[in-house]
């Protein structure tokens, strides 16, 4: 089954998305979505002419939390706490890809961890042969 157009559109962090659109791609109602906001767990943009507006950067957040919520028919308060955890785990796997990249790599070889495996040499037997 492929999408239809109207479905799917590329998401781009830079783009802002109004509170009705946000509502909408996450399934979660405008009210709901203002007591995230009282939460702090979703922040709308400086205040513009046309209403709430917010980072498009927050969408795949939201719809992880909204997610959970209704698998698993969470309290909102819940969903603003997993919202605080799912941010802090990407700002963490982002600053670790930072780090990794610019460690220097390891051309040594494989690294081991735990002790060494111990080999005896074996006697030789009468016939010669190890």
């Amino acid at each position: 089954m492929t999408p239809q157009p109207h479905e799917w559109s590329w998401l781009d962090a830079s783009e802002t998305i109004s509170i009705s659109d946000l509502s909408r791609v996450c399934r979660i109602s405008p009210d709901e979505l203002n007591e995230l906001v009282e939460y702090g767990a979703v922040k709308p943009l400086p205040a513009r002419s046309q209403g709430r507006v917010f980072s498009a950067e927050c969408v795949a957040t939201l719809r992880t939390a909204c997610k959970l919520r209704r698998d698993y028919d969470l309290e909102l308060f819940t969903i603003a706490l997993f919202m605080e955890y799912l941010n802090r785990i990407e700002d963490l796997e982002r600053e670790l890809r930072t780090l990794q990249a610019k460690a220097p790599s390891r051309v040594t070889g494989p690294h081991r961890e735990g002790p060494q495996p111990w080999r005896e040499q074996h006697a030789k037997s009468a016939s010669g042969e190890e």
